[in-house]
């Protein structure tokens, strides 16, 4: 059976479009916490249960420890072989973000595309991840 040119190209474009949710995940991460130190784009207006939580935690050092991981993580899903560790850093805090928009902002937002970002690509790294179960 001999390969053509075009199922070589298919398979060029496969393996580079498999990366496509890790990136997404980066690009959401690395923006929101990088946004938060070096403010890119204006903070929606907080209201609530929103603004007493923000107001809460603002202080405290909490968001920037939390904010830091989302850069390192954001960074680290960058790299093929460091997946598995982003997301053991990442999926806790997607799942947070989630629990956020649904308890306190009563809209589920962001937080379902990054819980199925997360889903994608711990499915890709199944492997990885087999020891565990």
């Amino acid at each position: 059976m001999t390969t053509t040119k075009n199922q070589i190209s298919k398979y060029k474009k496969m393996k580079y479009i498999k990366h496509i949710p890790a990136f997404a995940l980066a690009f959401l991460f690395l923006f929101g916490g990088i946004n938060y130190f070096f403010p890119l784009a204006p903070m929606p207006t907080l209201s609530g249960n929103q603004k007493a939580f923000f107001e809460l935690f603002g202080p405290t050092g909490y968001m920037a420890v939390i904010k830091v991981f989302e850069i390192i993580g954001g960074i680290l899903i960058l790299i093929p072989s460091k997946r598995a560790l982003a997301i053991t850093i990442l999926a806790p805090i997607s799942v947070n973000i989630l629990l956020f928009e649904i308890f306190m902002a009563n809209a589920p937002g962001i937080g379902i595309a990054l819980i199925v970002l997360n889903a994608i690509v711990i499915f890709q790294e199944k492997e990885k991840f087999k020891s565990l179960f």
